[in-house]
């Protein structure tokens, strides 16, 4: 038997500066119609667009290894925008209202049929995704999955 998930409920950052991070995740995470449901020293879990960001610093002992991509651990995550419109519409905010480290503009990628994304990266490194997908991806006619699809490719 499968079980098909509804989504991701919340993911949980550590981060190393917590002074620079923790607004800047909550900022954005307003800007993406999520509430604060808990702010305290060192913390903030903001919830809504049936997801969760948990933002945590580090323990003052713990702060002295910079992200790194290559590690073994979270590479990045990426949030499904509704549009390319909305897309847009992050980029903008996280260059103008949070001063994010882009890793590169809107643009088409090879991913999915129509990917459309932004990739910008946190005061510690910690890379996020946007995206837009129209209609069902891989999974729509004409998609690696979808009815005459060409299937799962051997490589990345």
């Amino acid at each position: 038997m499968a079980v098909e998930l509804n989504g991701i409920a919340h993911i949980q950052l550590t981060v190393n500066d917590p002074e620079r991070c923790i607004p800047f995740w909550e900022k954005l995470c307003h800007f993406l119609s999520m509430q604060t449901l808990i702010k305290g020293d060192g913390i903030v879990y903001c919830i809504g667009s049936r997801t969760g960001i948990l933002v945590r610093g580090a323990p003052a002992e713990q702060r002295n290894t910079p992200f790194d991509q290559d590690r073994a651990g979270l590479h990045h995550f990426c949030f499904r925008a509704r549009s390319r419109e909305d897309v847009e519409a992050i980029h903008e905010f996280v260059v103008e209202e949070l001063g994010a480290t882009m890793v590169r503009g809107p643009e088409e990628g090879p991913w999915a049929p129509g990917y459309y994304s932004i990739l910008f990266e946190d005061p510690d490194g910690i890379r996020v995704e946007v995206n837009h997908v129209p209609g069902r991806g891989h999974f729509d006619a004409g998609g690696r999955l979808g009815p005459g699809g060409e299937g799962p490719r051997s490589e990345r």
